[in-house]
């Protein structure tokens, strides 16, 4: 079924903190997005050394749901404006950023609209939105399009490949699915409607004049385990290969999210 509207998380963000953020699975996310955008952030000082110190960057978070990324940039004294299209994500997340006593713009819409009144950025943030949206590619074209001749563009996004996968080992009651290309769910629930492939966002944005930097896989393993193997497996030994394999050709491009940080050209 085709989705003829964005989605809005309004009614999901108690759901959306636990399930997604609130477990192992997120907190890897979390972790491995961090050191892609490490660059970005000031390194902590060492016993000897000041704290180095970063241009202060302009920053749009396009979909920024709880603010966590933003929040953790916006440390480093970057200027950050936070959008959403859910008004309740928005809240949470300045709620989180005047706790930590941080400063931001925070503004409401979907994000292809506010586009078209916003000024270019360092860096965009596009994270975990492009499965949600009706016109995936369109969207995505004209947030990056906000991003400036030698900006950046951190792209997160729900792997195709990972579905075919996980409905293939679920055995032969699945397979006509895959072959009818009928295994995509309607977004109802936090599955999102419009996974997509790697090599096609990847072809999108040398299209549109960036090259990738870096290209990780987050969660390469862990998905693919049955609950019961799961459950009876060493959780440190698991993410030490997932963090051996995630930045590895083939296996990151099986992660459940691929994130790619892509710089535009001059």
């Amino acid at each position: 079924m085709k989705v003829t509207q964005d989605r809005n998380f309004d009614r999901l963000v108690n759901k959306f903190e636990q399930k997604v953020y609130g477990t192992l699975k997120g907190e890897w996310r979390i972790k491995l997005l961090k050191e892609d955008l490490e660059r970005f952030h000031v390194k902590q000082p060492g016993l000897d050394t000041a704290t180095t110190r970063l241009e202060a960057l302009s920053i749009w978070d396009a979909g920024c749901g709880l603010g966590q990324i933003s929040q953790w940039l916006a440390q480093s004294g970057h200027q950050l404006t936070l959008s959403d299209l859910s008004k309740n994500m928005l809240h949470r997340a300045r709620k989180n950023f005047d706790q930590a006593a941080l400063n931001a713009h925070f503004i409401q819409g979907p994000a292809q609209t506010l586009a078209l009144s916003l000024p270019a950025f360092d860096l965009v943030l596009f994270h975990a939105v492009l499965e949600w949206l009706a016109q995936p590619k369109d969207t995505l074209k004209v947030v990056a399009d906000k991003v400036k001749p030698g900006g950046y563009l951190s792209l997160l996004f729900y792997n195709r490949n990972t579905l075919v996968y996980t409905n293939m080992l679920k055995g032969e009651w699945r397979w006509k699915m895959l072959l009818d290309d009928a295994y995509i769910g309607t977004g109802k629930k936090l599955t999102p409607p419009n996974p997509h492939y790697p090599h096609e966002v990847q072809a999108w944005l040398a299209e549109w004049g960036f090259d990738i930097e870096v290209h990780t896989g987050i969660r390469v393993f862990h998905d693919y385990l049955q609950p019961d193997i799961l459950a009876k497996s060493d959780l440190d030994e698991l993410m030490a290969l997932e963090y051996q394999y995630c930045r590895t050709p083939t296996y990151r491009d099986m992660g459940r999210y691929i994130h790619l940080l892509a710089k535009r050209h001059q």
